[in-house]
């Protein structure tokens, strides 16, 4: 199985490691025959992410696409609008096709330490990715509401930038499970 994580830098990150993180973290968690090919590239938003989607993403005939893309398209010195944004992942969503897609929110920030985002804006941005989920009937992560809910969220958001946007060990394995357990539904689903 062919899992390509599309993202932004959230999805590139390494924090320290040889290879990017949620890269690594899914790998351990996935158990047979996986390969995870990681199309994170810092910076980048929805625009961005549709321009490579062929070379990047479909060239490697994924089984499964996690797509998490919103930090960027959020950001107050380059928001993209949300009508845009949503526009952009319906083009996303149709060229992968829905039941391949797993649509991941944006995560929160910590807003001491994070000047460029609030986590009004990206609830915001988590609730488009979520309508458009609902509307192409593409599988949903919503990460936004799962680590808000978590009680060392400011621990979880700590990473070695130390900005409150890139998460560091903790952020990465909330992650890697939330993804990981979505796929084992869908992969026993597959198999009846």
């Amino acid at each position: 199985m062919i899992l390509v994580c599309l993202g932004d830098s959230i999805t590139a990150r390494t924090e320290g490691h040889d290879h990017p993180l949620l890269t690594k973290k899914l790998q351990g968690k996935l158990s047979g025959n996986w390969e995870v090919i990681n199309a994170g590239v810092p910076g980048d938003n929805t625009f961005d992410a549709l321009e490579r989607i062929e070379k990047d993403v479909l060239i490697h005939n994924p089984d499964f696409v996690t797509v998490l893309l919103g930090a960027n398209d959020a950001a107050f010195h380059k928001m993209v609008q949300l009508q845009d944004y949503k526009s952009n992942l319906m083009k996303i969503v149709a060229a992968i096709t829905p039941k391949k897609m797993i649509l991941i929110s944006p995560a929160p920030v910590d807003e001491r330490l994070q000047h460029a985002r609030t986590n009004a804006v990206l609830k915001e941005y988590s609730e488009v990715v979520h309508a458009v989920s609902v509307t192409t009937g593409s599988h949903y992560v919503d990460l936004f509401s799962s680590m808000s809910a978590l009680h060392n969220l400011t621990e979880i958001l700590r990473g070695t930038r130390n900005d409150g946007l890139h998460f560091g060990e903790l952020g990465y394995e909330h992650l890697s499970h939330e993804v990981s357990k979505k796929l084992l539904v869908l992969t026993r689903k597959s198999l009846r």
